[in-house]
């Protein structure tokens, strides 16, 4: 005699909550819910009301400095270390975590200029106003024991910045030229310089790590090939480019912050046409940074905000300011993508968040699963009119926004100056030139 066994899973028909809750079983043909794209929009333009409420980016302000911030530095190996150097000459090295600060060295004598951290993340190297690299622990002294440099480098001229190598024991600094480090020596492996103006900022490629760039005051952005020992080509724009940062997942794309208050994305394997035109600061750009995904970077200004931007797109997605915050003069991405921060002349760090809607803590499975459709209703709906108003509306203050207005005004005065010079000019003679190719004043190879 055959004996049937009847079995039946309950995860089948129990929901993910195990509250014998009973799961509804749905039929998806399209046939039998002819309104679920409209019900779909209603649930698009709650979520993208609801990101709009949560949108609370401002996380903690580290206190302490008792000046400016003129610098700041991520550790390579610790999420929770950050490094940040003042006007006054003071170092402090920042627990995240706790919000602390965890130790705190006077390095130099006038600004802290640039502060880098080595690679594996033992030490770290600042350069200042007193002609001076030095290479300091991480770790601060033992008990009783006066803080000291482990290397002193007194130079012929003031460092304005440093970066160092991402693999090998080797630094670059800046200044009059640039110069190539190695940790054991105390004269430069080589110096490279092309023009004689003085560069303010000198980065290497994280992914390329012989390569590195360079921005001088004579307006261009120079690069060099470390193992040449030679300069590669020169790019020339309309104003001063203050610094540069590479992308750490396209080799040869970097982000120039410019003083004509907009950045530059170039590839640079063709420096005649920038990829992309990044404009909405009303002010000079100081400061960018790249966060570790590629996808997105972040830009400080001297118009007192800070502003992200995704890399293939020329607005912002997000701003970010505070009544007290004054002109921002460095900005950080951390290396999990979730935070940003940002130093400024009012003696602040300000810690924020990289997505101004993200829930922080722990998520529940359910709470994941709700986030993710959500996104995905956003982004299906998101050309619709109302919604796009909606995501994109933010509050700023009045004296950016009055600019903003000023200056579109500036724009399609320009624009229409232009067309009636076409317009009253024999065909031919008056050639149209792109936004991106007016920005480019000449490439040198």
């Amino acid at each position: 005699m055959k004996v049937k066994m009847l079995s039946r899973n309950p995860d089948s028909y129990v929901r993910e909550t195990k509250l014998d809750l009973q799961r509804v079983p749905r039929n998806y043909d399209p046939t039998l819910h002819p309104f679920e794209v409209p019900r779909e929009y209603v649930r698009a333009l709650n979520a993208t009301k609801l990101e709009r409420v949560f949108a609370k980016p401002f996380l903690a302000s580290l206190d302490g400095h008792r000046d400016g911030v003129s610098c700041l530095a991520k550790h390579p190996k610790s999420l929770a270390t950050v490094l940040s150097g003042a006007c006054d000459g003071e170092v402090r090295i920042w627990n995240l975590t706790k919000r602390k600060c965890i130790h705190m060295i006077q390095a130099h004598e006038g600004f802290v200029r640039g502060i880098c951290t080595r690679f594996c993340g033992t030490s770290f190297f600042t350069v200042g106003d007193d002609k001076t690299v030095k290479q300091w622990k991480m770790d601060g002294p033992s008990y009783g024991e006066e803080e000291e440099p482990l290397h002193t480098i007194l130079g012929k001229t003031v460092y304005t910045g440093i970066d160092h190598h991402w693999k090998e024991a080797v630094f670059a600094t800046c200044g009059q030229q640039v110069d190539i480090w190695d940790e054991q020596r105390s004269s430069p492996i080589c110096s490279m310089t092309w023009g004689f103006d003085s560069i303010s900022s000198v980065k290497f490629n994280p992914i390329e790590t012989f390569l590195l760039g360079s921005c001088a005051s004579d307006r261009n952005i120079v690069l060099y090939d470390m193992r040449q020992a030679t300069p590669l080509k020169k790019v020339i724009l309309d104003m001063r480019t203050n610094t540069i940062c590479w992308n750490p997942m396209e080799a040869f794309i970097f982000t120039a912050a410019n003083e004509d208050y907009n950045l530059y994305t170039f590839d640079m394997r063709a420096l005649d046409t920038p990829v992309m035109v990044h404009m909405d600061h009303v002010s000079a750009v100081l400061d960018v940074d790249y966060s570790p995904t590629g996808k997105d970077f972040v830009s400080a200004s001297f118009d007192k905000s800070i502003r992200i931007f995704p890399v293939d797109k020329s607005r912002s997605r997000e701003v970010y300011h505070t009544k007290r915050m004054q002109h921002v003069i460095c900005v950080k991405w951390t290396s999990d993508s979730k935070y940003i921060m940002c130093g400024s002349d009012e003696m602040n760090i300000r810690l924020w968040k990289a997505n101004a809607s993200e829930k922080l803590g722990v998520l529940t499975s359910r709470e994941k699963a709700a986030t993710d459709y959500n996104q995905r209703l956003k982004e299906k709906f998101q050309h619709h009119p109302h919604i796009k108003r909606i995501s994109r509306h933010r509050h700023l203050p009045k004296s950016i926004y009055s600019q903003i207005q000023e200056q579109r005004v500036m724009k399609e005065a320009r624009r229409r100056k232009e067309l009636n010079r076409i317009k009253h000019s024999k065909p031919g003679s008056v050639q149209r030139v792109s936004e991106k190719k007016k920005r480019v004043v000449a490439v040198v190879k």
